[in-house]
């Protein structure tokens, strides 16, 4: 229904709904993993409502001048970062508000700027377009300075939020929204997509990409590759599979890569934990619907050494880090400690 769009057809219908029968919510959270284009449909959707969508469109966060942007100001000083909040408003009445700095968090001076360009009316037109991007990085007092406008959002504001995990938001917050939820695109969604993008690699993007067509995309094969075995090096060790000698190295890697983000290294470990429990709960069957099917001989070797109970210990660690990233942890001393853990776990 959305031009250039790919799957949520549910999604789309909702908003098709709303624009035809001219009964569109101030508020609306759109839910869902990384890659969904939950902010995508957020463009399309503004597109639809407002004119010129060519501007619009210049606000796409994966955009090369504006991923050079974001990662330029990660280097800046916090005082930098809060005299001059990040907006991207190539389009007057359309607003984007990305987490920021090297923790890509919405920072408080961010959302007092949503509040103060709130009281604008519009350019053209009856209606202006908000999107905070990733509002479940809101810290609490950004969080709280949001709410503030959603409370009370003067009648022209439509606010659109996307999440990821819609239970980091205030519970008042979620309240207030109409929440859409995003699922994960089919096999042959996935396939369509790629055909259409033409995409290198296709079979292997679409395994790893978990239904999500923006991941499949931007997707670094050879990077991830490099990612991928220092965690699988870790979960061999953790499993008693290999000593402690064959994990230092790679800590030792770790360490020195500063600009290597640990969130990164834990979707992996999600990923190769979703894997081996798959593997469990199949014996191994060989139509098993793994992601990681190149690793399937190392993975089906974890999943005969450990026990639920390791995997469910492990996974455990991995969200008790993930609940730090926000402190700024120090990734190899997190990652020396889950393996710790593990060591020490029923296997």
């Amino acid at each position: 229904m959305f031009e250039n769009y790919w799957g949520n057809l549910h999604v789309q219908q909702t908003l098709e709904g709303m624009i035809e029968r001219h009964r569109i919510p101030q508020t609306m959270l759109f839910a869902g993993l990384e890659g969904l284009g939950k902010a995508t449909l957020a463009r399309r959707f503004a597109a639809r409502l407002l004119d010129s969508p060519e501007k619009i469109e210049h606000d796409d966060l994966s955009l090369p001048e504006n991923t050079a942007l974001i990662a330029a100001r990660e280097k800046l000083p916090a005082d930098k970062r809060n005299d001059d909040p990040l907006v991207f408003a190539s389009h007057p009445d359309f607003l984007t508000f990305p987490a920021d700095g090297p923790l890509r968090q919405l920072s408080i001076p961010q959302m007092r700027l949503l509040k103060e360009r709130a009281q604008f009316k519009p350019l053209r037109g009856t209606r202006r377009v908000f999107l905070i991007d990733q509002a479940d990085r809101a810290n609490e007092q950004a969080a709280n300075s949001l709410l503030k406008t959603l409370e009370e959002p003067p009648d022209h504001i439509i606010l659109i939020l996307t999440a990821e995990n819609v239970y980091d938001l205030l519970p008042t917050i979620r309240s207030r929204s109409v929440i859409l939820n995003f699922s994960p695109l089919t096999n042959e969604e996935m396939k369509d997509f790629a055909r259409t993008r033409n995409l290198d690699n296709a079979e292997r993007r679409i395994a790893l990409s978990g239904g999500s067509p923006g991941v499949a995309a931007s997707l670094d094969i050879e990077l991830y590759q490099k990612r991928r075995a220092s965690m699988l090096a870790l979960l061999k060790t953790g499993a008693g599979v290999t000593s402690f000698a064959s994990w230092l190295p790679v800590s030792e890697a770790l360490g020195r890569s500063k600009s290597e983000k640990l969130e990164l290294y834990l979707k992996l470990l999600y990923d190769l934990l979703r894997d081996i429990t798959v593997i469990r709960e199949t014996g191994g069957a060989p139509n098993a619907q793994i992601r990681n099917f190149d690793l399937r001989n190392d993975l089906t070797t974890l999943a005969n050494k450990v026990s639920r109970a390791w995997v469910i210990n492990a996974v455990k660690g991995v969200d008790e880090i993930a609940a730090l990233l926000r402190r700024n942890i120090q990734k190899s001393i997190a990652l020396d400690g889950l393996l710790m853990r593990m060591r020490n776990g029923s296997v």
